[in-house]
């Protein structure tokens, strides 16, 4: 509803004419950067002490980062994002699969939880649930094919299918076999209903979702796996693939290519059809005293080389014309998630909008037609490296630019 400003206190109209000059402060970088089309970020919200979403839009516009994954369909962070161009990817809640996969319940979900945020925030796709098929629940098992294909018919019904893709991320876990990349399958329990989830796939032509961590394979194997290898590091001689003869210079790129050769063990025809994207990849900051590599310096070393990896606009060794597309997690650090300390600690944010380490690389581009969508490899962009920690290029976030999105979080508290 439209504020009539007029009707407002003085004090709340100075402090909001402040938090919008702060946000053209804030969301003007030096480089007069547009969005980028592969690279996007999990924006999670498991906290007490998140700002209001308005204050990640500068956080995102300093990054230079136009895709975002969101958990849930949050009314007021829909429309915190209307109208800016950032792609989202909306989450469909594991809690209300049973409800939408009836097709009436999929319609009316449709109704009160996206419909009436469209066109002004751009959603380009749906997520079904999250790492269903790893879980034990065996009801959300079953319901979760049923859920997408009753969404995409909702979505077709209105005309929105070409525009709004219908997919769900999965856990690396769905893989029974992942080295070296050229053996990669799913674990045989679960080929009844992954073959019909890429049937589905490869006739819609949505992506296939992977949530793909070096830092777990790495932290169950340290002896077996080179930590350079798996922060992704340039400058490692890489691992061959002695099967195919093909060479992988990272751990993120094998995890991908053995899920690529999963799907064409599985199910051919969908191998031919069907993209995978990175969903979610990251690594934390900080963990338990066990967690040893969950530090700032390897957190750092992985997103920034991350960046520099999908900034090459280049794809896998065995599917090098396809550009790899990768969702970093996460953008806050998330106080209240459950589970070991490093859980809580992938923000590349804290919850004040200052930085938890600084990067050596940010993604910077040149204006071009842009405006790519999800189904689409098109739009320009161009990057610059970013190499003397000394300096503070055009596109790198700076201490300045995070104490003004800081400030734009606590005025829109006070307001």
């Amino acid at each position: 509803m439209a504020l009539r400003l007029g009707c407002l206190r003085p004090q709340r109209t100075r402090a909001i004419h402040l938090a919008a000059a702060l946000c053209v402060l804030a969301l003007a970088p030096a480089s007069g950067a547009t969005y980028v089309p592969l690279l996007g970020i999990n924006y999670g919200r498991v906290g007490n002490n998140l700002p209001p979403p308005q204050a990640a839009l500068p956080l995102l516009h300093n990054l230079n980062i136009g895709r975002v994954r969101l958990y849930d369909p949050d009314p007021a962070t829909l429309r915190a994002f209307a109208r800016t161009g950032i792609e989202l990817y909306v989450g469909v809640p594991d809690q209300v699969l049973s409800t939408v996969a009836d097709p009436a319940g999929a319609t009316s979900w449709l109704k009160t939880s996206i419909l009436p945020f469209l066109p002004d925030t751009k959603i380009v796709a749906l997520t079904v649930g999250n790492e269903v098929l790893t879980g034990n629940d065996t009801a959300l098992i079953h319901n979760l094919l049923p859920a997408m294909q009753a969404l995409h018919d909702a979505l077709a019904a209105a005309n929105l299918d070409k525009q709004i893709a219908v997919t769900t991320a999965h856990n690396l876990g769905v893989l029974g076999t992942s080295y070296p990349p050229s053996a990669g399958a799913f674990r045989k329990d679960l080929l009844p209903v992954l073959c019909p989830i890429l049937d589905f796939h490869a006739r819609t032509g949505s992506p296939f979702l992977v949530n793909a961590y070096p830092y777990f394979a790495y932290s169950d194997d340290p002896k077996g796996i080179h930590l350079d290898y798996a922060l992704l590091e340039p400058s490692y001689p890489g691992v061959p693939d002695a099967s195919t003869g093909l060479h992988y210079p990272n751990l993120l790129v094998a995890q991908v290519d053995a899920a690529y050769h999963a799907i064409a063990a599985a199910n051919g025809a969908a191998a031919r059809a069907v993209e995978i994207r990175v969903s979610e990849t990251g690594w934390p900051s900080a963990g338990d005293a066990a967690e040893k590599d969950a530090t700032p310096q390897n957190a750092a070393r992985y997103n920034s080389n991350l960046m520099r990896l999908v900034a090459q606009w280049k794809g896998t060794p065995l599917k090098p014309a396809v550009p790899l597309r990768v969702y970093v997690f996460a953008l806050y650090n998330e106080n209240t998630k459950p589970g070991p300390a490093s859980e809580r600690h992938y923000g590349l944010f804290n919850p004040d909008s200052t930085p938890v380490y600084q990067l050596s690389y940010i993604p910077a581009h040149v204006p071009g037609p842009g405006g790519a969508g999800d189904n689409t490899t098109g739009g320009d962009n161009g990057y610059y490296d970013i190499s003397a920690a000394s300096r503070q290029p055009t596109g790198r976030w700076t201490w300045a630019q995070a104490a003004v999105a800081g400030g734009v979080a606590l005025l829109m508290r006070a307001v």
